[in-house]
């Protein structure tokens, strides 16, 4: 990894005041080391990448400086609308830095959901005329070409991108929580084998990206249950409600459940009032809200600030009108909004982290997809 602290005296150097983004394993200690390095009222932890461009846009017009924005490869999508109908050159060409962590880069071993969009991710930003570097670990030339970047995003006042190869913003292992002052005492992992207690067994489940997936197969393999009631949501961030509400629109007579994170419910928010105002007494959306963004590193996610389940209530959606955060209270809140006439929805505060040996996830995604449509269409 470069050495995190040049790189923040360059970009403070070049006249760069506000950062914006989503975290990602690939920029991990750079997301982390904002905390230290970075002043807090200038830097935001987006909902999106989307979010992210129009804030650095924003803070463009109201100051003429030049704004960096963080994300994933896999975020770029979010991120086209305002890169093309914003930032544009052909239209109010608004320069601003991407560094944008390279998932998927070809010949990198990456998982099957970073594949091809690590093979797309040159052919977006060639196709968008925004001129970019690939970051590796010789750090004279990162740091050079961090430097080109912010100079050439003010020279043609457009986006200017860096693409990061794998170890040059991130060390490999991720940073824990051993230390960390735990508000709640309710595991992730025991949430989810709580909640697979309390729901008939031929329930259509749908997890989220990140360690939800990860947890609810292991925990299928621990009990020797099949995973044929399980759609594991492996990309597509803040998507899994919509999955979900597709799936119980299709099977009005089976109970369908989405677990999702804070993060990933935020991400893509207008999609709770639709699904809250669907007809579907078959749905239950439950947030496993540890308020941080934990398989990237465990930036803060403003999980804990907001009232989620204020907001669900809100949006139409048949609530506790509170969260819970012990076993006794998720028992009693499944078997209360499972009898409900709408899509439900519950938030559970759980604890940071999971244990050290938790499996892997390799799993065979189409695999998964024939399995879970056999059980669906039985």
């Amino acid at each position: 990894m470069i050495d995190l602290a040049k790189v923040y005296r360059i970009i403070k150097r070049a006249g760069v005041e506000f950062i914006s983004g989503v975290p990602d394993t690939l920029l991990n200690d750079f997301c982390l080391g904002l905390e230290t390095y970075w002043n807090p009222t200038r830097h935001v932890l987006a909902a999106n990448e989307g979010n992210s461009i129009a804030l650095a846009a924003g803070y463009h017009l109201a100051t003429n400086t030049v704004p960096l924005v963080y994300m994933q490869n896999s975020g770029m999508g979010n991120a086209l609308n305002p890169l093309i109908s914003l930032t544009d050159e052909s239209v109010y060409s608004i320069p601003m830095v991407m560094i944008i962590g390279w998932r998927g880069e070809p010949n990198s071993g990456d998982w099957p959901q970073h594949q091809r969009q690590g093979e797309l991710s040159p052919v977006i930003l060639d196709a968008l005329n925004i001129p970019y570097r690939v970051l590796d670990e010789d750090e004279d030339a990162s740091l050079d070409a961090i430097e080109w970047a912010i100079s050439e995003a003010r020279k043609l006042s457009q986006p200017v991108a860096l693409l990061v190869r794998k170890n040059v913003l991130s060390k490999k292992e991720k940073s824990g929580f051993e230390h960390v002052h735990q508000v709640y005492s309710l595991s992730r992992e025991d949430a989810i084998k709580e909640i697979i207690n309390q729901i008939p067994r031929d329930s259509l489940i749908v997890a989220s990206t990140g360690r939800i997936t990860r947890e609810l197969h292991a925990i299928r393999e621990y009990l020797n249950q099949s995973h044929e009631f399980d759609f594991l949501n492996v990309g597509a961030m803040g998507h899994a409600i919509s999955i979900a509400a597709g799936i119980a629109t299709a099977r009005p007579d089976r109970q369908v459940v989405c677990l999702d994170g804070d993060a990933a419910s935020l991400m893509h928010m207008g999609s709770l009032p639709i699904t809250a105002n669907l007809k579907l007494s078959n749905l239950i959306h439950i947030v496993l809200n540890n308020g941080v963004h934990e398989s990237v590193g465990g930036q803060e996610s403003v999980g804990y600030m907001a009232s989620l389940t204020g907001i669900a209530s809100s949006s139409g959606y048949e609530t506790l009108g509170k969260f819970v955060s012990t076993t006794s209270e998720l028992q009693q809140g499944v078997a209360i909004l499972r009898a409900s006439a709408k899509p439900a929805f519950l938030e559970v505060r759980i604890k940071k982290g999971m244990r050290s040996d938790m499996p892997v996830l390799k799993a065979d995604t189409k695999a998964l997809k024939h399995q879970f449509i056999c059980s669906a269409v039985k």
